[in-house]
């Protein structure tokens, strides 16, 4: 069966790196997934996707769901290959083509196996993972009504396609954007003394943030403080009333999440305060941490070593994925497989290796098969 589906597998691999799809823009993605679908007589849920698929394989309880993410970056391929993107300024920089046609083809090998499964796999084909909208829809449909389980995977260049890697605990990092907005009073530059210049309170306010992870937490706990915009005056000889700062806060546990918010919030507005300004701290929560349920991880790790990948130790990772959105409401477990890669995720030049796809979809379809025996022995 394996041999029948590889070429199914890799056609849809071309065709989804030659036309990538932006987060909620993946309607032509959404329109093959449905048409391969269908063409293997697996049932599609009609929940309500506004883009994405959600589908079943298999009868009754328990319920394993797999998740694959499907939408593409705003970027513009610079890679040599006979199938890169055919829309500028679009391409798929994360490997989404790669984990869609994974879980892809463990649903072929799943089918074929249909009437031995001892339970049903959900299939969840998700949209907008980049932009962490994704799996909150998915979860807000009922995509996850009556799951007892989730995993799901990512590809990782930094590994080779032989290896596997996954933590029990944060995999991920909670993260949020945060907007600062400084108030001061313009003046000539001539004559600061006669305003109240926030480009320099901003300034005093970048450094102290520094602090937060080496004198507000414990050097045993990641902390990420970037500020990454700084926007303040148009023109050389006067100083400005307003500046506008943005940035990102990473971490990863909740307990350090709103210790830091609330040392944040303290140096801006103390900062300003203690420099006869206003200022004020906007905080967008992101997707948390992804937490793994080290039962899960000891599984997912159990049947990669069966299924011959080498099984690497792994530290936690201060990217983001809205993944954790589904460890939330189920237990599972989020793991990484090798995509051995000279270039990083979100780079143009990216590519996997596509030797790594067949292997994958082998060890994802394996995965649900025996998840659904480990369910039903501990039901």
């Amino acid at each position: 069966m394996t041999n029948a589906v590889a070429p199914l597998i890799e056609q849809l691999f071309l065709d989804l790196h030659r036309n990538p799809e932006l987060s909620n823009q993946e309607f032509e993605t959404t329109k093959k997934l449905r048409s391969y679908l269908e063409k293997a007589n697996i049932r599609i849920l009609e929940l309500g996707a506004k883009t994405g698929v959600i589908a079943e394989i298999g009868s009754g309880k328990p319920v394993l769901a797999l998740r694959a993410d499907i939408d593409a970056l705003p970027i513009d391929e610079q890679s040599d290959c006979q199938y890169r993107s055919t829309k500028q300024g679009v391409m798929h920089a994360c490997g989404h083509d790669l984990h869609t046609c994974v879980l892809m083809g463990a649903a072929y090998l799943l089918k074929a196996k249909e009437s031995h499964l001892k339970g049903t796999v959900r299939l969840l084909f998700q949209p907008a993972e980049e932009n962490f909208s994704g799996a909150l829809h998915f979860i807000e449909i009922g995509a996850l009504n009556g799951v007892d389980a989730i995993l799901g995977m990512h590809n990782n260049p930094n590994l080779s396609i032989t290896q596997m890697a996954s933590r029990a605990g944060p995999f991920s990092a909670n993260v949020d954007r945060i907007e600062i907005t400084i108030k001061g009073v313009g003046a000539h530059a001539a004559r600061p003394e006669a305003g109240i210049d926030p480009i320099v309170i901003g300034s005093q306010i970048i450094s102290a943030i520094q602090t937060i992870s080496s004198r507000t937490v414990s050097g045993l706990d990641a902390v990420v403080v970037s500020i990454t915009k700084f926007l303040g005056g148009n023109t050389w000889n006067v100083i400005p009333e307003t500046v506008e700062m943005e940035g990102t806060v990473r971490t990863l546990t909740p307990e350090i999440r709103l210790k830091v918010k609330q040392q944040l919030k303290s140096i801006v507005e103390n900062i300003a305060l203690s420099m006869g300004a206003n200022a004020e701290l906007r905080w967008f929560d992101g997707p948390p941490s992804i937490i793994n349920m080290a039962k899960w991880v000891d599984f997912c790790q159990k049947i990669a070593e069966q299924e011959g990948y080498e099984v690497i130790d792994f530290q936690p990772q201060l990217g983001g994925e809205d993944f954790a959105h589904y460890l939330h409401h189920l237990p599972g477990a989020f793991i990484n497989l090798g995509s051995q890669s000279p270039y990083a995720l979100h780079h143009p030049k990216f590519l996997v290796n596509r030797d790594m796809i067949m292997p994958a979809v082998n060890y994802l379809a394996k995965l649900a098969e025996q998840g659904l025996i480990e369910l039903a022995q501990h039901r």
